[in-house]
C-alpha cells in the first residue's frame, strides 16, 4: 500500500494496515524528529546557530481523500515544526517547513502521463502549471540564507496558488 516515499497509493482508509501507517509516520515524523534532534545537539555542542528546513506538503493543511495517514503525518510535521521553532530559538536555530503542491517529479509521473488527470489538477492551480523542482529549491536556498534569519515557525507554500484554490474533483 505504501511506496518508497512513505506515501499511500490511493488506499482506502479501511484497508490501511498498522505497518502501512507506521511506515508513513516513520518517514514523515519520526525520521524528521530524530534527525532534527541530532542536528540540534551538534549545533548546541559547537555553539553555532543553524537552520532546520523540513519538506512538508500542502497536505499539512489540505485534506486529500485516500491519503489520510500521509495528511496526518504532514499535519503533525507542521505542529512539530512550530513547537521546535520555539524550543530551539534560544540556541539560534530556526525551524521552518516548505510545503510543495503538485511538483513535476518522478512521484507524479503517472499524473503527468495522464492528460485528463493533469488537466484536472491544473484547473486548480491559478498559475496554470506544475511546479518545478527548482521552485522548491529556490525557497529552500532562501530559508538557508542570512536573508531568512528572522523567519522561524513558518510554513511557506510552493504550490502556484493550489492550496487556496483547490476544489475536490
Amino acid at each position: 500500500m505504501v511506496n518508497n516515499a512513505g506515501l499511500e497509493k490511493n488506499a482506502d482508509f479501511l484497508d490501511i494496515t498498522p505497518d502501512d501507517y507506521d511506515r508513513v509516520m516513520d518517514v514523515n515524523l519520526k525520521g524528521v524528529f530524530f534527525t532534527t534532534q541530532a542536528v540540534a545537539k551538534h549545533l548546541k555542542a559547537s555553539q553555532k546557530p543553524g537552520k532546520i528546513i523540513n519538506i512538508s506538503s500542502v497536505h499539512e493543511e489540505l485534506p486529500f481523500p485516500h491519503f489520510t495517514a500521509y495528511c496526518a503525518s504532514k499535519g503533525g510535521l507542521k505542529m512539530m515544526m512550530r513547537n521546535l521553532a520555539i524550543e530551539l530559538a534560544p540556541l539560534g536555530i530556526t525551524v521552518n517547513n516548505v510545503a510543495p503542491g503538485a511538483i513535476a517529479t518522478p512521484i507524479n509521473k503517472s499524473l503527468m502521463e495522464d492528460q485528463n488527470k493533469l488537466n484536472a489538477v491544473l484547473k486548480n492551480i491559478p498559475l496554470g502549471r506544475l511546479g518545478q523542482p527548482e521552485d522548491v529549491a529556490g525557497l529552500v536556498a532562501f530559508l538557508a540564507s542570512a536573508d531568512a534569519d528572522y523567519i522561524t515557525g513558518s510554513t511557506l507554500y510552493v504550490d502556484g496558488g493550489l492550496l487556496w484554490n483547490y476544489q475536490e474533483q
